[in-house]
């Protein structure tokens, strides 16, 4: 099963259920799971009864809780983020904490989590400051994401307004955040979203304004950056922002999503230094290119096309070194944020 997170604005409903077959590879739309506006974003409790989704709003946003039991969503309460604009989502491992970006206000906010998975007032708000040499997109503060450590222990978030990668130390007992490492980025890259390597001794960044990805070791503690490459090609002359970073479970590949070239960047992964080679794109079959998720088996990736309302069903080959479409999905209005159950 998948979740889908749309853009109601754009004539859907809210989060919605659908079902995967991974021997064809195709898609079926089970219905409605929960009625929110504007879900862009979801993340998984754990426990895997729980989704926790951000409900994007320009002026006062917004994370809601949905029981998963039985099959059927329930939305369990929201508790607004006090930022504005939430985009990005994270559980902490442990489960006790959700924390949310708030790309409007450029904040970072905890909630913690109650016994039932209902979520509580913020315990914290991190407000950013600062600026980017993009005056049109960067005249503040944008957090654009969140992900946690593989220990769990720090929270990455990604800022597009200020070029910044803000480590942070969670406190366990408090819900509290601590500034533990500032990375500045390169200026006006715009940085968007976030991930680590399978083996926790790396991690990505993809970059939304410089279309770049941008390659750090993990200490355990310390992001120390290692690498930056291109995520278009040479000869491209359009317009193009990048939106989503994904490492293959065997962690040999790396992809990212390109919106206006309409693609997603192929990379091959060395697996003693953690470096990049760039392999070539594969067109995504649709416009706006937004999030997309990988099978937990690596088998599969599925692209969300937000503005040409459709889901693209690849078929991993070669270990993940190519993609074989298979299927289109176009069920779903605007669909943002695809999660495997």
């Amino acid at each position: 099963m998948l979740t889908v997170g749309t853009y109601t604005r754009r004539g859907s409903e809210g989060i919605y259920r659908v079902d995967f077959d991974d021997a064809s590879g195709q898609l079926s739309l089970v219905g409605l799971l929960a009625p929110l506006r504007n879900p862009s974003f979801q993340a998984l409790h754990p426990g895997g009864q729980r989704l926790y989704s951000v409900c994007e709003e320009a002026a006062a946003g917004a994370v809601a809780s949905v029981n998963l039991m039985g099959g059927v969503g329930e939305i369990v309460n929201t508790e607004a983020t006090v930022g504005r604009g939430p985009c990005h989502v994270a559980v902490d491992p442990t489960g006790q904490y959700v924390v949310s970006a708030c790309y409007g206000s450029g904040a970072v906010v905890v909630h913690p989590v109650a016994r039932d998975g209902s979520l509580m007032p913020a315990s914290d708000l991190q407000q950013h400051a600062g600026t980017g040499p993009n005056a049109k997109r960067q005249e503040g503060p944008h957090a654009h994401s969140v992900n946690f450590d593989p220990s769990g222990r720090f929270v990455i978030a990604a800022d597009l307004g200020t070029d910044r990668l803000m480590v942070y130390a969670l406190c366990p007992q408090d819900g509290q955040l601590t500034c533990h490492q500032e990375v500045v980025v390169a200026p006006g890259s715009g940085p968007r979203h976030f991930t680590f390597h399978p083996n926790g001794r790396w991690a990505y960044l993809i970059t939304e304004l410089a279309n770049t990805v941008v390659a750090y070791r993990w200490d355990g503690e310390q992001l120390t950056e290692l690498q930056t490459l291109a995520t278009l090609p040479a000869d491209f002359s359009g317009t193009s922002f990048c939106a989503d970073i994904h490492v293959h479970p065997n962690g040999r590949f790396l992809y990212g999503t390109n919106r206006g070239h309409d693609s997603l960047a192929i990379f091959a992964v060395d697996r003693a230094t953690g470096l990049l080679e760039a392999r070539g794109h594969v067109a995504t079959g649709g416009d706006h290119p937004r999030n997309f998720a990988l099978s937990p088996d690596g088998n599969w990736l599925l692209c969300a096309n937000q503005d040409s309302d459709n889901i693209v069903v690849f078929r991993l080959a070669d270990d993940g070194a190519r993609l074989e479409r298979v299927s289109e999905f176009t069920a779903i209005a605007a669909p943002v944020c695809l999660l495997f159950m």
